[in-house]
């Protein structure tokens, strides 16, 4: 699968606005969750990991706490972000979770 090219700073600033749970840091958009227990936490990683696999696009993701997440999305073959990334944001925040 080809990957996308690098988005412009742009670019990047118009699709943000499309994932409002998401910031910018670096060549990076980051999330942090705060889930209700442990297990929910698990939970959500788990559907996090299912969409990531559809899309073969792997964020880093920080289970920290006892509840808390933070994932963090780039294309790493590219060296920063990509409209794959902002895809694979907007599955995230079409969970229900």
């Amino acid at each position: 699968m080809s990957r996308p090219k690098l988005l412009s700073e742009q670019e990047i600033n118009e699709l943000l606005k499309e994932v409002p749970f998401w910031n910018k840091e670096n060549n990076t958009i980051v999330r942090e969750i705060v889930a209700s227990n442990f297990a929910a936490a698990i939970g959500i990683v788990n559907s996090i990991a299912i969409e990531a696999e559809v899309l073969d696009h792997h964020p880093d993701i920080l289970i920290y706490g006892w509840n808390k997440i933070r994932i963090t999305l780039s294309t790493h073959s590219e060296g920063g972000l990509t409209e794959l990334d902002f895809k694979l944001a907007k599955k995230i925040d079409n969970l229900k979770f």
